[in-house]
């Protein structure tokens, strides 16, 4: 069962097609999971779609109105959240296309001996989009935010001071939040990770080195 979700606000800017790209990506995949945020997002588009019919028509640029239509000719590409309940465990597929490969195949980067991260491009500048992986039991050094991090569980579970995560669960977290994200004891955990500016290692042992933490987006 998912707990945690994003709020209306990130919900209202996925369907509007406002919210950055690498944000949109990891929210997306939230819908994978949960059926009760994908009928948020439905009814929000739909009340979009109404709004949209009641504005006054406006006059179209010709090269713009060429572009549309040829446009309505291209094979939409289906929905990555849509699942089924027989492969609810499977890495969902847009992830899969982002990592061109498995697990195993992406270059993995250590934080420390038991934290490991591989950056992902998805073409956003601003937002850097990276996968986690925690060893069981291990945890994330103590920080806080210097931006927003976003943060959805593909694999396994962790806790940290306001809760326990399991797959498909959407954690939002700002600058006036600090955490220490901890594995549980019998697996390893595989979380997305989207920043929109550095973390801040809290900790004493980790604070000289947060002068030289770049967001690393692409």
């Amino acid at each position: 069962m998912i707990n945690y979700h994003p709020d209306t606000r990130l919900l209202n800017e996925y369907s509007s097609g406002t919210l950055p790209l690498a944000q949109s990506v990891c929210l997306s995949l939230h819908l994978n999971y949960c059926d009760q945020c994908r009928r948020s997002h439905q009814r929000l588009q739909q009340l979009g779609s109404a709004l949209f019919e009641d504005l006054s028509p406006q006059q179209v640029d010709d090269s713009l109105l060429r572009t549309v239509m040829a446009r309505l000719d291209e094979e939409p590409e289906p929905l990555q959240y849509q699942k089924t309940a027989a492969n609810e465990d499977d890495c969902p597929p847009l992830i899969q296309r982002l990592m061109q490969g498995d697990y195993e195949d992406l270059e993995w980067k250590s934080i420390s001996k038991k934290v490991h991260i591989s950056r992902l491009r998805t073409g956003d500048v601003d937002n850097e989009f990276a996968l986690y992986r925690i060893d069981a039991g291990a945890s994330i050094p103590r920080h806080t935010h210097r931006g927003t991090e976003l943060t959805l569980v593909l694999e396994g579970g962790f806790s940290d001071e306001e809760g326990h995560y399991e797959v498909g669960d959407f954690i939002m977290r700002d600058a006036q939040q600090q955490h220490s994200p901890t594995a549980t004891r019998d697996r390893d955990c595989i979380c997305i990770g989207v920043l929109d500016a550095p973390i801040k290692f809290t900790d004493w042992k980790y604070r000289p080195i947060n002068p030289f933490l770049k967001l690393q987006a692409s």
